[in-house]
């Protein structure tokens, strides 16, 4: 069977909530039932059908051709299958995933990844603010799973993450990693000011040694070598990275100790 495939007809005129269009939520959905789905939010009341052209059947492996800033809520509790979107997305990209693949060929809105408990998002543009971050009121964000951003994140990446990992291949913007509670945060290209601020527990693994750490990080020798050789040879194996992560000699900083943490900053020293 061919993939279940949104063609978009021409950009749409309002922000679209897209989180009912899952592997789950269409299963044994026919094709009229599909294209009466409401997605509008405001009083156009748009519907699948209005904004996108339907074709193949196979809906645990969705496409969408053609995307838009305006996309929000692409595979929010998603747990099986894959979607695929040639094109940009809006705002929590992945929300709530627990299982599945969710692969954006474009750039992504705020928090992405926001209350993941498992599978894999891959965004292969740019990824805004709050990435794997909680929404007002949330006490935790990320909570397992993989997500790989192959261009740059915004501010606050990873921030009150709990369990998973993030990968970001082209740098973060300020505040990465900040308030982790666990998990770990890889990023190449730099990151911004006091990355781990206030950080509890967890990782994060960067390809230089930061600048503007928060005073309360202190610079505590050698890591763990043998978990810092296993990471590298995972983001190899994945073909997420070309190149080791850490090397063979990474330092490491500890802290937030502003908050008694245990938390660690390792880097690549050569």
């Amino acid at each position: 069977m061919k993939p279940l495939t949104f063609t978009l007809r021409e950009a749409p005129p309002e922000r679209l909530d897209l989180s009912p269009l899952t592997p789950e939520n269409l299963a044994d959905m026919p094709t009229r039932q599909i294209e009466n789905i409401r997605l509008g939010t405001s009083k156009r009341g748009l519907c699948v059908g209005d904004v996108f052209k339907l074709s193949g059947s196979d809906v645990t492996t969705i496409v969408f051709e053609g995307g838009s800033s305006r996309f929000d809520g692409l595979g929010t509790g998603m747990e099986d299958g894959s979607i695929r979107v040639i094109g940009d997305a809006g705002v929590q990209a992945g929300r709530k995933m627990s299982g599945g693949s969710l692969v954006v060929e474009g750039d992504v809105g705020l928090h992405a990844g926001s209350a993941m408990r498992g599978g894999r998002l891959e965004i292969h543009g740019d990824a805004g603010d709050h990435l794997g971050g909680p929404l007002a009121g949330e006490l935790a964000g990320m909570n397992g799973g993989l997500v790989i951003v192959r261009g740059r994140a915004g501010d606050h990446a990873a921030d009150r993450m709990r369990r998973g990992v993030v990968v970001v291949l082209k740098g973060c913007g300020d505040y990465a990693g900040a308030r982790m509670i666990a998990g770990t945060l890889a990023a190449t290209g730099g990151v911004g000011r006091l990355p781990g601020y206030l950080m509890r527990r967890g990782s994060i693994l960067l390809d230089r040694r930061p600048e503007n750490l928060s005073p309360g990080f202190v610079e505590c020798g050698a890591p763990d070598s043998v978990f810092a050789a296993v990471f590298d040879r995972h983001l190899l194996q994945e073909n997420i990275l070309k190149r080791p992560l850490l090397g063979n000699t990474p330092g490491r900083f500890g802290g937030d100790n502003a908050v008694a943490g245990t938390g660690e900053i390792l880097f690549r020293r050569d």
